[in-house]
């Protein structure tokens, strides 16, 4: 029987497809931004995807200030 932290190959491929659906394409994102893509690694973790959300969505992005 398993236990409640256990860790399966199910669970395993929803990661595997979590990354390639959300923070591959995220990544690309982050960096035209003007930040580091490693970034979009906060992706993965609960309530910082969220903070990090607000924080690109509200703050200015360096790849703008260069622009101007």
């Amino acid at each position: 029987m398993m236990g409640m932290g256990s860790f399966s190959i199910g669970h395993f491929l929803f990661l595997l497809v979590y990354v390639a659906i959300v923070v591959i394409p995220l990544w690309r994102i982050i960096k035209r931004a003007g930040y580091p893509g490693a970034w979009a690694l906060l992706a993965i973790i609960p309530l910082a995807n969220i903070i990090a959300l607000w924080y690109f969505a509200f703050t200015p992005w360096p790849s703008k200030k260069r622009e101007s």
